[in-house]
C-alpha cells in the first residue's frame, strides 16, 4: 500500500516535527520503525502523527541498544533523528557509525538552525526560525505584531515536510548511485524557502516590508476574513478581475464604489464597507450565496467543524482511527493508494516482532529483553 511500500526507515524518536515527517513517510506506504524509549506498562498515545508505525523501545545509552540499532541499519533504506547537533555521534549512531553498517544508508538529520553556523547549538523553537527566516516579520496586521501562525510554518511545512522531502530525494539518489548520503533538513531553512514568492514579489517592488500593507497578508478588502451576523467568519479570495466582479455582485456592493480593487490607498475604506456588508447576515447565509462559486469563498472552520463541511465529508479528508479524528493521508495516488494501518503504537509494543523481522534470533532478542537494552510493552 502506497507508492513508498517496501521502502523500511529508522525514526529515533522525537517530538513535533519528527514525527510529523514519520507520519508522512508512513502514510505513504514505507515501514516506519520507531525507536521509542523504554517505558514499561505506558500507553499508546493520542498522538496523530506517530501513526501507522511498529514501535521498539532501546536504551539508547546502552552499549547493546546502540549495537542493536546499528544492526537495524544494515537492513534499513534510511534513518532520521532530530536531536541538537552531535548528540547522535555522542551516542555512537551518527552518520559514520549508521553508514558503515550500510553505504547505501540515507541519513536524515532535522535541527531548527542546522548542523553548522553560530546559532546551531542554541535552543529554539518554530517562533525562532521563522523569526530569523523573514517570515515572521510578514505576518501578522498592519500596525500591530508579528502573529505566530501556529507552529506551521517552521516546525511542518519548514522543518518535517522538508524532511521528508529530503529523505525521499536521497533514496531516489541513492537507487541510482548505490551510495548513501546525509541530509540537512534546517527549519530557518525551510521557512525561507518558503517565503520564495514573496522575495519575488520584493524584487518586482510588489511588496513592502511593513506587514499588513500588501496584496496576500490582509491588507486587500478583497483577501480578507470577515466576521458575520452570528460572530462567525468567512475568508474571501477574490483576486482575479472575474471573481472580484462576482464577489461584487454576490455581495450586493455599489460597483462604482467597489471599481478600484488594486488601488491600495482605497483598501481600507473599501475593507470597513465591505465588513458593514458582511456583518449583516450569517455564515450560512453567505455560505448559500456564495459557497461553490467563483467568487474565492469559505467559511473559517474549526477543527471540530472541518471534517463534518460536505466536500471534506465527500473527499474522505478526515477519517477516525482509534477513536481519533485526524487527516487522511495526502497526497493521493491514483494507482498505489497510501492509507492508514493503525494509531499510535505504545513504546516497545513491537520491540519482539521488529527485531525478529530484522534476523535477530530468538535467542539475542531473550539476551536484549532480559538485559534491559530492549524493552516490551505489553
Amino acid at each position: 500500500m502506497g507508492p513508498l511500500a517496501g521502502i523500511k526507515i529508522i525514526e529515533l524518536a522525537g517530538i513535533g516535527p519528527g514525527p510529523f515527517c514519520g507520519m508522512m513517510l508512513s502514510d505513504m506506504g514505507a515501514e516506519v520503525i520507531r525507536i521509542d524509549r523504554p517505558a514499561p506498562g505506558a500507553p499508546a498515545p493520542k498522538d496523530v502523527l506517530v501513526r501507522n508505525r511498529r514501535s521498539l523501545a532501546v536504551d539508547l545509552k546502552s552499549e547493546a541498544g546502540r549495537e542493536t540499532v546499528l544492526r537495524l541499519c544494515e537492513g534499513a533504506d534510511a534513518i532520521f533523528e532530530g536531536f541538537r547537533p552531535g548528540v547522535t555521534e555522542r551516542l555512537g549512531l551518527g552518520p559514520e557509525d549508521c553508514m558503515a553498517r550500510n553505504p547505501k544508508l540515507v541519513y536524515g538529520r532535522m535541527t531548527g538552525w542546522g548542523q553548522e553556523g553560530p546559532m546551531a547549538q542554541a535552543a529554539g523553537h518554530d517562533i525562532n526560525y521563522i523569526g530569523l527566516s523573514g517570515a515572521l516579520h510578514a505576518i501578522g496586521r498592519a500596525g500591530e505584531r508579528p502573529v505566530p501562525p501556529l507552529n506551521l510554518v517552521g516546525d511542518f511545512g519548514g522543518g518535517g515536510m522538508l524532511l521528508a522531502y529530503g529523505l525521499v530525494c536521497g533514496l531516489l539518489e541513492a537507487q541510482r548511485s548505490g551510495q548513501g548520503q546525509v541530509i540537512d533538513a534546517a527549519m530557518v531553512d525551510g521557512a525561507a524557502a518558503l517565503m520564495g514568492m514573496f522575495f519575488s514579489f520584493a524584487a518586482q517592488g510588489g511588496f513592502t516590508d511593513q506587514r499588513g500593507t500588501n496584496l496576500l497578508d490582509g491588507a486587500a478588502h478583497f483577501y480578507d476574513t470577515y466576521e458575520t451576523a452570528d460572530g462567525k467568519y468567512v475568508c474571501l479570495g477574490s483576486i482575479e478581475p472575474q471573481f472580484y466582479a462576482l464577489l461584487i455582485e454576490k455581495a450586493g456592493l455599489d460597483p462604482e464604489t467597489f471599481k478600484p480593487q488594486m488601488d491600495r490607498r482605497a483598501w481600507p475604506e473599501l475593507k470597513a464597507k465591505l465588513a458593514e456588508v458582511m456583518k449583516q447576515k450569517t455564515r450560512d447565509e453567505w455560505c448559500a450565496i456564495m459557497e461553490g462559486t467563483d467568487v474565492c469563498f469559505a467559511p473559517v472552520l474549526s477543527i471540530f467543524e472541518a471534517p463534518e463541511h460536505p466536500h471534506n465529508k465527500a473527499r474522505n479528508s478526515f477519517i477516525t482511527v482509534d477513536g481519533i479524528s485526524q487527516p487522511a493521508p495526502a497526497p493521493r495516488f491514483s494507482r498505489t493508494a497510501p492509507a492508514v494501518r493503525g494509531g499510535a503504537p505504545a513504546p516497545g509494543a513491537d520491540s519482539a516482532a521488529v527485531l525478529a523481522d530484522f534476523g535477530f534470533s530468538e535467542g539475542e532478542i531473550a539476551a536484549l529483553l532480559e538485559s534491559g537494552a530492549v524493552a516490551a510493552n505489553g
